[in-house]
């Protein structure tokens, strides 16, 4: 969550419980996460996020370029 902000660049968005809205110039973007069970290889446990994204009113240049950001900030440790 903390990285969220900074994920989300100059877009105008707002946080609900386990989701969130953002405005994306005419369009916009409904993110939905939940915790899910970890990943465990070995003796190592890795936590899981499972993300939707639903996009409305953008083209496909606008989705890769917020895209782009998101990912960027939101692979931590090598993805």
């Amino acid at each position: 969550m903390r990285w969220l902000p900074q994920a989300m660049g100059d877009h105008h968005w707002k946080l609900q419980s386990g989701a969130a809205g953002v405005r994306i110039g005419d369009g916009a973007l409904g993110l939905k996460w939940q915790v899910a069970a970890p990943r465990v290889i070995g003796l190592v446990r890795m936590p899981v996020l499972r993300v939707n994204f639903r996009f409305a009113g953008l083209d496909e240049a606008q989705r890769h370029a917020f895209m782009k950001r998101f990912d960027l900030y939101m692979q931590r440790g090598g993805g």
